[in-house]
């Protein structure tokens, strides 16, 4: 990371901690995004397989999420689980993650996730607490992710919500 990038990171996570009175800071933080990326081995290893777990339970936990995948409707709720395509775009969704995971906080990074999920997917704010929670479900019996671990995920995805939240405020999305 070039060091204007890691003083706007580091502007940009700390911004986030202040305003929402968050007791996590950037040094805890970077931290945490690389304690979230020790266990991402078993998830990188069979994205399809990891990817589908993650949204048959996002489904399953929460039904009225499936209306988000149109491309999802006409398959039954049984049949979710086993589904090739929810298993491959579950993936994608994992890939995504792990890019951001990565840029550990890049606002250019999430900016251009916040910016499709804004205009043409329209996914509102809540979903990525949703799908976060899953995740950890997912992370914790599949991938070793232990309750810090799971704890570090929740707190790194709380930046990343936070700097989509910038990101559709900017575009006028009340997501």
């Amino acid at each position: 990371m070039d060091a204007v990038l890691l003083v706007k990171t580091q502007a940009l996570i700390c911004t986030v901690c202040h305003v929402t009175q968050s007791p996590v800071c950037l040094p805890q933080v970077m931290d945490n995004f690389d304690m979230v990326l020790k266990c991402w081995g078993p998830v990188k290893a069979d994205y399809n397989k990891h990817g589908g777990l993650v949204l048959s339970r996002l489904f399953a936990e929460h039904p009225d999420t499936l209306k988000l995948f149109p491309k999802f409707a006409g398959i039954a709720a049984g049949d979710l689980s086993g589904n090739t395509a929810v298993a491959a775009h579950g993936a994608t969704v994992l890939k995504q993650l792990c890019e951001l995971l990565k840029a550990k906080g890049d606002h250019a990074a999430i900016k251009l996730l916040a910016t499709t999920h804004a205009t043409k997917h329209k996914i509102a704010l809540n979903n990525f607490t949703l799908i976060t929670e899953i995740i950890c479900k997912v992370m914790g019996e599949e991938a070793g992710l232990d309750g810090a671990g799971q704890e570090a995920l929740r707190q790194v995805m709380g930046v990343i919500i936070a700097d989509i939240d910038v990101t559709y405020k900017e575009l006028g999305f009340a997501g």
